[in-house]
Order: C-alpha cells, then sequence, then structure tokens
C-alpha cells in the first residue's frame, strides 16, 4: 500500500500561469507520485512542462480554498524546475516527470525529486487540521458520491473543528460548509451537483 501524504501541488502553464490543486500523493525519497483526474489543469500542465512542484504546510486553510476554487496565493521561484513554491510551504520537493500513465480518468505521474527545499519544520497536524483536511476531500466530491454519505461525515467532522481548532481551522471549515450546502441545496432543486 502506497503512503499518501496531503499535499498543494503547484503546477504551471506554458504560459506560466501557477494552478494551485490540494492532492494526495505517493510519497518516496526519490520519486512522488501525482495523481490527478485528467481534466484538470494539473494534469494538463505536468503533460506539457513535465515539472510540477509539491508543497508541504501546515495551513489547511490553503487546502480548504484549492478545493473549491481557483485560487492564486503567494509564492516564489522554485530553485531547479519552472515552477511554483507556496510561500507558506514548510518544504517542498520539486520535480521533473520521470513518466504518465493516463489508462485511467485518474492519471499516474511519476516525479522524479531533483531538488528539496525547506523553510520551517512541520510538526504535524492536530485533530481539527485533519479534519480540515478530511472535509476538503469531502468537498470535492459533491458531484460524485451520495450527499447523504457527505452530510453524515460533515457533522463529525464540524464537531471536531469546533472542539479542537483555531481561527483558521474554524475558517476553513466555514468556507467548505457553505460550498457544501450551497452543493447540496442545487441537488435537492435539481436532482445534481452545481
Amino acid at each position: 500500500m502506497p503512503f499518501i501524504v496531503e499535499t498543494i501541488v503547484t503546477t504551471r502553464d506554458e504560459n506560466g500561469h501557477v494552478n494551485f490543486a490540494p492532492m494526495g500523493v505517493e510519497w518516496g525519497d526519490a520519486t512522488i507520485v501525482l495523481k490527478p483526474y485528467q481534466d484538470t489543469k494539473t494534469f494538463r500542465n505536468v503533460v506539457i512542462t513535465r515539472q510540477a512542484v509539491v508543497n508541504l504546510t501546515d495551513n489547511v486553510y490553503l487546502f480548504a480554498v484549492a478545493a473549491i476554487s481557483d485560487p492564486e496565493f503567494p509564492w516564489h521561484p522554485a530553485r531547479v524546475v519552472r515552477g511554483a513554491v507556496l510561500d507558506d510551504a514548510c518544504s517542498w520537493r520539486e520535480l521533473e516527470v520521470l513518466e504518465v500513465d493516463a489508462q485511467d480518468p485518474r492519471a499516474r505521474v511519476t516525479g522524479q525529486v531533483v531538488y528539496v527545499g525547506f523553510r520551517r519544520e512541520f510538526i504535524g497536524y492536530n485533530r481539527a487540521q485533519a479534519a480540515v483536511i478530511e472535509a476538503a476531500i469531502l468537498a470535492t466530491r459533491v458531484r460524485f458520491l451520495p450527499m447523504d454519505d457527505i452530510l453524515a461525515e460533515w457533522k463529525r467532522l464540524r464537531v471536531i473543528v469546533g472542539k479542537t481548532g483555531g481561527p483558521r481551522e474554524h475558517a476553513a471549515m466555514d468556507l467548505l460548509t457553505e460550498y457544501v450546502q450551497r452543493a447540496a441545496a442545487a441537488q435537492a432543486l435539481w436532482g445534481r451537483p452545481p
């Protein structure tokens, strides 16, 4: 079973525009496997540029925003690849793409780690931060998971954030809750996700 780490993957398109995507990656010291869906900017960008940056951050608000929108976060240039490093990254891995397996809707992009950057220690997530990440993942699945299942899990995650979260985690959960509530209302009204 691969070791999955939740990250913010940054890629750039042919014009240099940066895309920020929350993504669980298969972690390794020498190689990292990205698993973007083929209809995403991340997939298109790595196919074109053959480069990406995998950012580790303890700021879960970034996960929440990136899960439900197309944000522009502060960043600076990567050291080796033509990529973008989140200003709020604790550490990062710069990747050169070795292989793209696009046999399934969710591709497997294997990247060789060509540079490791470090800004500050990553202590880990507390329960509220982990709950926000789970909520962000659920929010990205409103189009294909049953809404009743999402809402049942949502209730549990909100309790965890309420008990153990700080202002950043509360703001992230509130943002995601508004998004999921809109999706639930659209499904009830139209019988499908927005």
